[in-house]
């Protein structure tokens, strides 16, 4: 869906970002910042207890619901920033992996590893800014 009030922008002179804008620019539009999306089920029980990828699915269902509940969508995002706890890079890839597979992909992004989480067994987290026309 064509969003008009958002535009994606990659830098020609620097080097290009793997499946991410470099900046995100909002015209005339309501801001909307979600508090960090956690993998949780309805009940409040962890999903994908050791799971990066399983983890990384049930938090983007939930800050999806979380925008949905403003009145936006995935493709209002402008910003998300990612924080996994990694011990190796193969951790922060495993969440990266299924957040450029999500409708999320095209939004700014950063990417961090952490050491712990508020959840016990929580691996990732994931907040956004979001702009609706």
């Amino acid at each position: 869906m064509s969003r008009p009030h958002i535009r994606h922008l990659t830098v020609p002179d620097l080097f290009p970002p793997p499946g991410y804008a470099h900046v995100a620019v909002v015209h005339s539009a309501r801001l909307i910042l979600t508090a960090g999306a956690v993998p949780l089920d309805d009940r409040g029980a962890l999903v994908g207890r050791g799971d990066y990828a399983a983890q990384t699915k049930q938090t983007i269902d939930n800050l999806l619901r979380q925008l949905s509940a403003a009145g936006a969508a995935a493709g209002d995002v402008l910003k998300t920033t990612v924080y996994v706890v990694a011990r190796t890079e193969a951790d922060l890839a495993a969440v990266w992996k299924v957040v450029q597979a999500s409708a999320l992909a095209p939004a700014a992004s950063t990417l961090l590893g952490v050491a712990l989480l508020g959840y016990p067994g929580q691996l990732v987290e994931i907040e956004a800014v979001a702009a609706k026309g």
